[in-house]
């Protein structure tokens, strides 16, 4: 398709497993690859951490070909999107899928970080209690951000590369 980029999910790996999620686990963030010569392109992805108070952060920013970093894992094509589309379209869609806020901290209880109930006021779980499910950058990714972008006509899939 003339005039489109090929769009990958790319994980990489985490330098610190998070012992309250399954391992392994991998930062999960998108590309959308704009230099197809060299396989460079822009990384959409969210950043930081849930213990922070500020939550994590939606970013984006040029990477040279991710293949080449030692935390490289694996590369899958998504689909394309139109030229014409990125960044801004994307940008303002992926802007309001809301990174994942804050949903650790520590307890003093128990003298660890942990998973809490209710930020306001701070309350953890109880030993056995069910919990709920973090959120981090491969939920942010594969839940949020890729169904915002299709849902948008952003992201199409089975589309022929030419």
């Amino acid at each position: 398709m003339a005039g489109t980029y090929r769009v990958y999910i790319i994980r990489e790996r985490l330098s610190i497993q998070d012992p309250d999620m399954p391992s392994p686990r991998y930062h999960t963030s998108i590309l959308v690859e704009t230099k197809p010569e060299t396989g460079g392109g822009i990384i959409h992805q969210v950043t930081g951490d849930i213990t922070s108070a500020g939550g994590m952060w939606y970013e984006h920013e040029f990477r040279d070909k991710p293949q080449e970093s030692d935390d490289f894992i694996s590369k899958e094509l998504l689909g394309v999107t139109h030229a014409s589309t990125h960044p801004v379209q994307w940008e303002s869609v992926l802007r309001q899928v809301g990174a994942p806020p804050q949903q650790k901290a520590f307890n003093p209880k128990t003298m660890k970080t942990e998973p809490f109930k209710t930020l306001q006021p701070l309350t953890f779980y109880e030993p056995r209690e069910p919990r709920q499910r973090l959120i981090k950058c491969t939920e942010w990714t594969l839940e949020g951000a890729i169904p915002a972008l299709k849902n948008a006509k952003l992201v199409q899939e089975n589309c022929s590369l030419s």
